[in-house]
């Protein structure tokens, strides 16, 4: 595919803000941990009763009883100033709530954060009537109007706690978190069940206007674009780090889907080739997954790839980056440098 860097023998895959909220901070060097995610083993949560007293948590706590009057918390898995999340039981069994926090009113991305919360909501209401092929936390209950949604509480670890983990899945594991991204992207539910959730010309247009993209990289696309046309689209879930994901007894849980909808073939696997940088085995494997599907899927998984990175660079070039930020940072400016090459070759062979 072209995704090879000249100094290694092995293969190596956006949204501005207003498209899909950062979760980095100007002037933070470390690499940034994401919130705890339903399932987190309780094992490596410190359990604080106090934290059930603060205002913002008995705000949402109301909201949760006024939908589960039998929900009893015991413990705040997550405080921040955009959501909630409150573990706790119904009886004998374990959940998650999620709440939109109260601060987030005052949010810049207030609306965006709404909009995202209603779509995960409608996302689960839609897994109950099509039962996806793949494990996700099963809906107890929601409330769309305030922003609560209370789910089934998995048993199981992250994938990897950093948004771009400094250590890997072990292969075996990665392989099974490609298989069930795989059987995901490959289900057909209705048409009408989900929407388009990127506007790829707009995305395009935003980076190349902001100096992101050259003006022959925008062209690159827009050329591979176009002959995409009549592609089909493929459900995603938009949002696959290594974070959202769940190493269960089970097998691999899929958590957190806000962004999911329909997308360019290899969208999921473009977002965790950019976050797995340091497995060149897992790049080589999603690159020869992206090429399996003839030369539309590998051009589609390169438009994504582009946007991706793009969006990545955006989100930690910014002042204040530490040296373990810095070093990040260069790796992503150096993995978009090869997806615009192995862009740049796909138009030539057109």
């Amino acid at each position: 595919m072209g995704l090879r860097p000249p100094e290694t023998a092995g293969p190596v895959g956006p949204r501005l803000p207003g498209a899909r909220i950062p979760v980095a901070r100007p002037g933070d060097g470390r690499l940034l941990r994401p919130p705890a995610r339903p399932g987190q083993p309780a094992a490596q949560e410190r359990i604080d009763p106090s934290a059930l007293q603060t205002p913002s948590v008995r705000a949402a706590l109301a909201g949760v009883s006024r939908i589960c009057p039998a929900f009893t918390p015991r413990q705040v898995l997550r405080e921040g100033s955009r959501h909630i999340l409150v573990a706790g039981t119904i009886g004998r069994a374990p959940v998650v709530a999620k709440c939109l926090a109260p601060q987030a009113v005052r949010s810049e991305y207030f609306e965006q954060l709404v909009a995202d919360f209603h779509h995960e909501v409608a996302v689960y209401r839609a897994f109950v009537r099509h039962r996806p092929p793949v494990r996700l936390p099963r809906l107890v209950a929601a409330d769309h109007d305030r922003c609560v949604l209370v789910m089934e509480r998995v048993p199981g670890r992250p994938a990897a706690r950093e948004r771009h983990p400094a250590n890997a899945p072990t292969p075996g594991e990665v392989r099974a978190l490609l298989t069930a991204v795989r059987t995901l992207n490959l289900w057909r539910p209705p048409t009408d069940v989900f929407q388009p959730r990127l506007d790829y010309q707009l995305e395009i247009a935003r980076y190349h206007s902001v100096g992101q993209l050259t003006d022959r990289d925008a062209g690159d696309l827009r050329g591979l674009l176009h002959g995409l046309g009549n592609a089909p689209l493929q459900l995603c879930h938009g949002d696959a780090l290594l974070s959202n994901m769940l190493l269960a007894p089970s097998g691999p849980v899929l958590v957190d889907w806000e962004q999911a909808g329909w997308y360019l073939p290899g969208y999921d696997l473009a977002v965790l080739w950019s976050v797995l940088s340091g497995d060149t085995a897992a790049r080589r494997q999603i690159s020869q997954l992206a090429q399996s599907g003839g030369t539309l899927a590998r051009d589609a998984f390169l438009v994504n790839l582009v946007l991706v990175l793009m969006r990545e660079i955006r989100l930690y070039d910014v002042p204040g980056a530490g040296e373990e930020q810095r070093i990040m940072i260069r790796r992503l400016y150096d993995d978009a440098a090869l997806a615009r090459r192995a862009v740049r070759a796909a138009v030539g062979t057109r």
